[in-house]
């Protein structure tokens, strides 16, 4: 699966901040058609994003679009519009159960078909902000093969929740956790919640640190200052990656010899300290340092 350590959110109607997120070499760029477009201007920002994807050299970045949720008459056109020229992935919103991922899912693969495009081409991803979406993880998890990963919109549940948002974040703790472990249960990506502040750095690198640390793979961004602090939070460090190869090596030379724990520099190394290994490793490929 590919590394989304950042993914920046962009206004769909703004050519102008679509053409310089294209050349952040950021992760997973995500042109808007939901929250950040007025009822207005949702015909221009699709209208801009079909003009533009397809033209537009994105580099190394996956190209996303957030379309407008279930429910709320303007889905139909948006994956109508968006699917025949072949975005990367679609992020779905507002989503509170699997027959919402389903439906989605069902209609890109008739999309797919009708524009010659290979099946499940487009992958889906979803976001968790409701307090009904949280209980119904597991099927929401499992809905869809499309489903690659889990984001977690900490703001619209703080309001579905009647709590009062906070720098330390204790009120959606429960909520940060239990997606990750859905997301990492299933074979899923998490994708951590965004930093509204986006002058506050200081608060982004903890926040970011905390949420790799939590398993999380990436995290939302929505601003360009946030893209190179959040990357790095997620990017194993030289340390860690050297660390980790010599615990392979050594873990390695003992299964040849037929032992399994083993002991390296005063330190007892068992399985779950090679799974973390080479966790370590898999993210440092997926980012490029290996």
């Amino acid at each position: 699966m590919r590394a989304r350590r950042a993914l920046l959110y962009t206004p769909g109607d703004d050519p102008h901040k679509i053409n310089k997120a294209a050349n952040l070499e950021v992760d997973s760029i995500c042109l808007d058609l939901e929250d950040g477009i007025a009822i207005n201007r949702k015909t221009k920002a699709r209208e801009t994003i079909v003009d533009l994807l397809p033209e537009l050299d994105f580099g190394r970045s996956e190209r996303l679009v957030r379309i407008n949720p279930i429910g709320s008459s303007l889905i139909e056109e948006d994956l109508d519009a968006i699917c025949p020229i072949k975005p990367d992935g679609i992020l779905l919103p507002k989503v509170v159960s699997g027959e919402h991922v389903e439906w989605v899912a069902d209609r890109i693969s008739k999309l797919e078909k009708q524009s010659n495009l290979p099946e499940g081409s487009i992958i889906l991803i979803v976001i968790i902000e409701s307090a009904l979406a949280l209980v119904n993880l597991k099927e929401i998890a499992t809905a869809s093969t499309r489903v690659e990963a889990l984001i977690f919109g900490a703001e619209d549940l703080a309001v579905d929740l009647g709590a009062e948002r906070s720098k330390s974040g204790w009120e959606v703790f429960y909520a940060r956790s239990a997606i990750v472990t859905h997301a990492v249960a299933f074979g899923l990506q998490a994708i951590d919640l965004v930093n509204i502040d986006f002058k506050d750095l200081d608060n982004l690198r903890f926040s970011a640190r905390q949420g790799a640390k939590m398993g999380y793979a990436g995290k939302q961004v929505i601003h360009p200052d946030q893209v190179h602090p959040v990357q790095e939070a997620f990017t194993p460090s030289d340390e860690q990656i050297i660390e980790a190869k010599k615990i392979l090596d050594e873990f390695y030379k003992h299964q040849e010899s037929g032992r399994g724990a083993f002991a390296l520099d005063g330190k007892m190394i068992d399985a779950p300290i090679v799974k973390s290994a080479q966790s370590i490793i898999q993210r440092a490929k997926a980012a490029g340092k290996v």
